[in-house]
C-alpha cells in the first residue's frame, strides 16, 4: 500500500519507530539494553513495510523496547508515542478456552 491507500495506522506507528530510533541514534550515554531497543525498532520498521501488522508482535516489541529504554527519560516521549500507535491497533483476539 502507498499513498492515500495505507492504513492510518501503519503511517502513525512508522513515524513514531522512525522519531524513536532518531531519538535513540543521538542518545549520547549507552546502556546495557541499548542493542535489544534497536533491533527491536528496526523490527517494528520492518512490520510497518507489508501492510497491516500482527498485534502481539507489535505489543511483544512494544514490551521489549519500553523494558530496554524505560528508565531513560530523554526517550519518554518518543516512547510513548510508539506506544499511543501500538495501541491504535486494538487488542489481540483473545482465545476459546
Amino acid at each position: 500500500m502507498t499513498g492515500s491507500d495505507e492504513d492510518p495506522r501503519v503511517a502513525g506507528l512508522r513515524a513514531a519507530v522512525s522519531r524513536l530510533r532518531r531519538e535513540l541514534a543521538a542518545h549520547p550515554a549507552e546502556f546495557p539494553d541499548r542493542a535489544i531497543a534497536e533491533d527491536e525498532l528496526a523490527a517494528l520498521a520492518a512490520t510497518t513495510v507489508h501492510g497491516v501488522p500482527e498485534v502481539p508482535r507489535l505489543r511483544r516489541s512494544l514490551l521489549l523496547i519500553a523494558g530496554a529504554v524505560g528508565s531513560m527519560s530523554a526517550l519518554s516521549d518518543g516512547l510513548s508515542d510508539v506506544r499511543r500507535a501500538v495501541d491504535l491497533f486494538g487488542e489481540p483476539p483473545r482465545g476459546r478456552g
